[in-house]
């Protein structure tokens, strides 16, 4: 069984960091790509970020470009998201997804998996 388990959220003032994990377990993640998503309140899912596992090959959003970086540890089969410069407008739930295949898309309806969420939460 798959487990998508995010961890890594909390308050953080404008211009921070933060730096959430997402620990996979229950298959080989090598042939899928992996994302993060977050959901503001009122508002759609939306994509953030993914990695495909084995290449290492990565999508951004732009409204995150240049400020967030997603990364992958083989061998602890932990996908990573650094967020850096952060803004009150990144305040969300951030959701770990993994997709059972090998290329990247950015709707939350392609992705088979996924995790509780974190919250983020951004003071100005």
């Amino acid at each position: 069984q798959v487990q998508l388990v995010e961890s890594g959220g909390g308050l953080v003032e404008a211009g921070g960091s933060l730096r959430l994990s997402c620990a996979a377990s229950g298959r080989t993640f090598s042939r899928n790509a992996m994302g993060w998503f977050r959901q503001a309140p009122g508002k759609e899912r939306e994509f953030v970020a993914a990695i495909v596992w084995s290449f290492g090959s990565t999508r951004y959003a732009d409204s995150v470009k240049g400020r967030f970086t997603i990364s992958r540890d083989n061998a602890k089969n932990t996908v990573y998201l650094q967020m850096s410069s952060l803004k009150p407008e990144d305040t969300a739930v951030y959701y770990c997804a993994a997709r059972d295949r090998v290329w990247i898309t950015t709707s939350p309806d392609d992705y088979d998996w996924w995790g509780q969420g974190t919250q983020v939460t951004v003071s100005s």
